[in-house]
């Protein structure tokens, strides 16, 4: 059985930063694509961050580039966001996803919420 559990989201000021993690049970996260999307209020779920296996290429959406960066500690079996620079319109609740390549995202954590105040 597959399990994803993302940690490390709050409460933090504009301008300030989180690492989200991700630990995942059931798979080695290095053998698939790790994923991470968002979900504000009100909003579709939308593509955040992701990074495939074996080359770790790592593919950004325009609106967090520069700012977020997605990476894996295969040995923790533990995929991580580090979002720096926060805005509020950065708010939403950030889901970890796994699959065997980008966009076939077969399985999904439970949410964490992050939330940047002005």
């Amino acid at each position: 059985q597959v399990q994803l559990v993302e940690s490390g989201g709050g409460l933090v000021q504009d301008g300030g930063s989180l690492r989200l993690s991700c630990a995942a049970s059931g798979r080695t996260v290095g053998n698939y694509a790790m994923g991470w999307f968002r979900q504000a209020p009100g909003k579709e779920r939308e593509f955040v961050a992701s990074i495939i296996q074996i080359s770790e290429i790592a593919y950004y959406a325009d609106s967090v580039k520069g700012r977020f960066t997605i990476s894996r500690d295969n040995a923790k079996n533990t995929v991580y966001l580090q979002m720096n620079s926060l805005k509020p319109e950065d708010t939403a609740v950030y889901y970890c996803t796994l699959g065997p390549r980008v966009g076939a995202w077969a399985y999904w954590g439970q949410g964490t919420q992050v939330t940047v105040s002005s």
